[in-house]
Order: C-alpha cells, then sequence, then structure tokens
C-alpha cells in the first residue's frame, strides 16, 4: 500500500459527489428532526441563535453583542439567517449552516483518503464518518461541531496537500492548485477555526509550526513559499490578536473570555455545590482521558465494539506510519488532537464530559467526543487497507463486508439513540415546556412593553413567543442594565426575575412600586416571577 497517483480531476469529481450526497442524507436527517421539533433541544443551540439574532435586533445593535466566551464566527454566519424570525423561532436558522459544514466535513474525509487509500476504502472511511447518527443529528441544529469538524478536517487536508506538492516539487500536485495557494487558503481555514472554537487555537499553532519547520528544513522552498508563509503567519497570528483586543476593547479584560462572568471557570464556580464537588477528571489527565475517549466510543459505535474501536484506530495510525513514510502523512495524525486537547481542558480547563455509565451517571458534554470521528474513519480505513494488502483482490470485498457493517452499527446507534442526541433529550425534559409557559405568560403583556429580563437564562422564552430582542432591557446593553438594575421599577414597565438571577437580586434590593402579575414555576427550573411597574413612564431614547 503506497500513497496513491489518482488524476486530480477525477478525484474533485468524486468529491463533489461525496458532498452533494452528504448534504442529500443531512437534509433527510433535516426533515425528520423539524418534523418532531428537536431543532432546539440543546440549550446552547438556542444561545446561539439568540447571540445571532441581537447582533441586528436589539437596543444596542453591533458586534458588541457578540459577547466575549463564544467565539463570533459561527454567530456571525447564522445572523443573516437567525433575521428570518420563523427561521429563529422554530431552529431551521441553525440547519443552513451546520448541513453545508457536515457536507464539506464528509467530503474532506472523503478527499484525505484518497491520497492514501483506494476508491472502496475511501468510501469505507467517509461513509463510517458520513453515516453516523450522532452527527447527522447535530448538522441540524445551531451546534458548532459541524462547522468546526468541516474546518479542522480542511486545514488538514490542505496541509497534507501543501506536503504532497513539496514531495514531488510540483507547483500543479492537485488540480493545479500551487503550493502557495494551498498555503494560504489553509490559514484562511485555520483564522476561521481559531474564530470558531478554542480548539482550533491550538490547531492553528500546530499546523503553523509543522509548515514552517517544513520550509526551514527543505529550505529551497522558502523564498518561492516566503510572501504565502508570511500570509499564512499573518492569518494564523492575527486571528486570536484580534479576539483580544476585542475582549480587551468591550469588556475591559483581553482574557475575560477565560475567567470573566460567563467564562467555564465562572459558571463551574457558581455551580458547585457546597462541599466541594469535583467533576470526573479534575486535575487528573488520566481519567480525564477516559471519560473523554469513552464519550468519543459510545458516540461513534455500538458498546459492544466501543475498546475494539480504539484500538484499531490506533493500530491504523500506526500502520499508515509505516506505510506512508512520506512527509505528507505526518499534518494527518492532527485528527487525534482533540484528546490531549480536552484531556487537559477537563482536568484544568473547567470543562467537564459526564457520562450516563459512569459517575456521575448523567449527560454533559458528551458531543466533545465526535472530535474524534475523522480519525476513526480514516485510520480505521488504514487498518483495513492494510489488512487488504496481503491479498489485493479481496479488497473490494472486505470494503463491502466493512460497508455491510457500517450500515448495521448506524441503525443499532439509531434505535438506541444516538449519545449526543440523548443527552439534549434529557437535559431539555424541564427547560423547554418552562420556556414554553414563560413565553405564553409574555406574549399575554402588551405587545409592545418593554421588558427587563436576564436573557442569559431561559432565552428560549422570547425565541418561543417571537418577542424581539428589541423589546428587552438585558445583560447585552451594559450601562442600560446597569442603570436598570439600581432601579428596576423605573426601567421598564415589565420585569421577569428568575429565582437567584440578576434582576431577583435588584427586586429584592429595590422592591418599590412593583407587583407580581404571575409566577410561573416547573420542575427542575427557577421559578419566574413577572412584575409590573406601577410608575414606569416611557422616555425618548
Amino acid at each position: 500500500m503506497s500513497e496513491t497517483n489518482n488524476e486530480p480531476e477525477a478525484v474533485a469529481g468524486e468529491t463533489l459527489l461525496v458532498l452533494w450526497a452528504c448534504a442529500a442524507l443531512a437534509m433527510v436527517s433535516l426533515g425528520y428532526c423539524f418534523r418532531h421539533n428537536l431543532l432546539l433541544l440543546y440549550g446552547d443551540a438556542v444561545a446561539h441563535l439568540y447571540i445571532a439574532r441581537r447582533i441586528f435586533d436589539s437596543r444596542n445593535p453591533g458586534f458588541r453583542q457578540l459577547g466575549s466566551v463564544w467565539l463570533p464566527l459561527p454567530h456571525i454566519l447564522l445572523s443573516p439567517f437567525t433575521q428570518n424570525t420563523i427561521w429563529w423561532r422554530d431552529g431551521l436558522a441553525g440547519a443552513w449552516l451546520s448541513i453545508p459544514s457536515y457536507a464539506l466535513a464528509c467530503a474532506g474525509v472523503y478527499r484525505l483518503g484518497r491520497i492514501w487509500l483506494s476508491l472502496p476504502m475511501a468510501l469505507v472511511a467517509v461513509a463510517f464518518f458520513a453515516f453516523n447518527p450522532g452527527l447527522l443529528y447535530m448538522s441540524t441544529t445551531a451546534m458548532t461541531e459541524p462547522l468546526f469538524l468541516a474546518e479542522m478536517i480542511w486545514g488538514i487536508l490542505l496541509v497534507v496537500l501543501l506536503n504532497r506538492a513539496l514531495d514531488e516539487s510540483n507547483s500543479s500536485a492537485d488540480r493545479g492548485t500551487s503550493p502557495q495557494k494551498l498555503l494560504i487558503r489553509a490559514g484562511m481555514i485555520l483564522a476561521a477555526a481559531i474564530f470558531t472554537r478554542y480548539d482550533g487555537w491550538v490547531l492553528a499553532a500546530v499546523l503553523w509550526l509543522l509548515v514552517t519547520l517544513r520550509l526551514a528544513i527543505d529550505s529551497h522552498f522558502w523564498k518561492p513559499l516566503r510572501r504565502a508563509w508570511l500570509i499564512f503567519t499573518a492569518l494564523v497570528a492575527g486571528a486570536p490578536a484580534l479576539w483580544l483586543a476585542y475582549n480587551a476593547a468591550v469588556f475591559g479584560d483581553p482574557l475575560d473570555f477565560m475567567r470573566g462572568p460567563y467564562s467555564a471557570r465562572a459558571i463551574e464556580a457558581r455551580t458547585t455545590p457546597p462541599g466541594g464537588f469535583f467533576h470526573p477528571g479534575w486535575h487528573s489527565m488520566h481519567v480525564a482521558a477516559l471519560y473523554f475517549l469513552k464519550a468519543a466510543e459510545l458516540g461513534a459505535i455500538s458498546s459492544r465494539g466501543a475498546n475494539r474501536l480504539l484500538w484499531a484506530t490506533v493500530a491504523g495510525a500506526a500502520a499508515a506510519i509505516f506505510l506512508f513514510r512520506r512527509k505528507s502523512i505526518w499534518p494527518a495524525l492532527l485528527l487525534w488532537l482533540p484528546l490531549p486537547f480536552y484531556c487537559y481542558a477537563i482536568a484544568y480547563g473547567s470543562v467537564p464530559i459526564f457520562l450516563p455509565v459512569w459517575w456521575p451517571f448523567s449527560w454533559y458534554n458528551t458531543r466533545y467526543g465526535m472530535e474524534l470521528l475523522p480519525a476513526f474513519a480514516l485510520f480505521g480505513a488504514c487498518l483495513a487497507a492494510f489488512v487488504a494488502s496481503f491479498a489485493p483482490k479481496l479488497e473490494p470485498w472486505l470494503a463491502g463486508l466493512l460497508l455491510a457493517l457500517i450500515a448495521w452499527n448506524g441503525t443499532v446507534l439509531l434505535r438506541a439513540g444516538p449519545l449526543v442526541y440523548k443527552e439534549a433529550v434529557v437535559n431539555s425534559r424541564h427547560r423547554v415546556p418552562f420556556e414554553e409557559n414563560l413565553g405564553n405568560a409574555l406574549l399575554a403583556l402588551p405587545p409592545h412593553a418593554i421588558i427587563l429580563m436576564d436573557t442569559a437564562q431561559d432565552v428560549g422564552a422570547l425565541q418561543q413567543s417571537g418577542i424581539a430582542l428589541r423589546r428587552t432591557i438585558n445583560e447585552g446593553d451594559n450601562r442600560e442594565w446597569k442603570r436598570a438594575l439600581r432601579s428596576p421599577a423605573l426601567a421598564a414597565p415589565v420585569a421577569v426575575a428568575l429565582d437567584g438571577d440578576p434582576i431577583a437580586r435588584a427586586i429584592q434590593l429595590h422592591p418599590q412600586n412593583l407587583q407580581i402579575i404571575k409566577v410561573i414555576c416547573s420542575m427542575g427550573e427557577p421559578c419566574a416571577r413577572i412584575y409590573r411597574s406601577n410608575v414606569y413612564t416611557p422616555r425618548l431614547r
């Protein structure tokens, strides 16, 4: 088995066919999920759509509404779709970004496979990835996993193609694409990854280091690629610098996303019960690795084959290193990068993963394991190709058998309920009814009344009722928000306070001239109290 010398035009056509086939598959998934009201089960999906919507729909629209914790690119890309109130309410706005991202990720897995694998084994790789029920479900939501997977796969792919072009000393190694263009495109994809998820920062840094070392070792490439490398470096270094500058300018702290009031560290501090509960993997990289790998395995394969999948993937990576000794294989090994990243994030970054099979027998952040799907797909297919190399005539039969097993595995996962889907269902069973009841209560208010409300919690009530965000005074309008908390009765004709939120605390300190008109409680959720002001008079803005 060696690197395949496929005609670039033929592979490009195959990749395009995979792209459209996977897009069609995702549309089928969208039809099912939309019909069964599954698009907004994740609270984070609701929050992503909310941030994207408020860029234009708020009392103070603009880039400041992007917030400080979540990176901005998904919200910027979602924003045009969320301005359609119907798409915002039913969650369809998220699918118009996630479905193309899923299709591009599938095409990237196939294209990576075709660099080293035959057509049947490349199909095995993309089938394992594309037919994962959890990924198909996520491709219909506003979650960021499909977008980041596409960016990670294509960032690695472009660097692989660059190395391949340099190996062959051929400036037209991939359908007329020069190394200069490959390098600049890789920089653009990695800058997008940096603005999507924080794992993208590590991915971009490591790929930049690999490219720079390659150019330093093969110094005769430096002169023709110097300008492209400078652009590549500016993109990779400039993206995080811009985010730090934004945090400093808007929130007064360049690291507000790490240590601000809405950061993972602050959330963990607020939600940790008295007595010092620490999540599994806290300050233990070993335990963190076990939880992350278990989440990845349970999300990818039937529980009976979980451990076998991991060892097959490790063996496949080893086989790829042994058989593909050219430098171009090394960037593909970064498909394993989510493992060390999430081990550290769980151990020291206040990012827990809870699994139903292990203590504390709950569901939280299981979707992070999905980032190992490309490694499972590609290196699993590499192992199959290695086995087939001992009897090449049997390769089509082995590929057919593996495709049948993939179909069986997908069916088993689908019937049992994909891990990420079950997490969404479990964690939304109290939130969704509560937000529906609160939204109905808000609809009964005067149609143009301004509402003082902390939208960091249960913004789904506004979404479900279709109430414009510009009708709310919320935490995204910093100066107006702080002024409102000092005198709630004068700030708005209506205030919505949830137990323990900033408005509830402000009303406890300043209850004058406020009258409760409705109380809404639901199991597992804080009670919401709607107040009417007896002294509010509208002011010209």
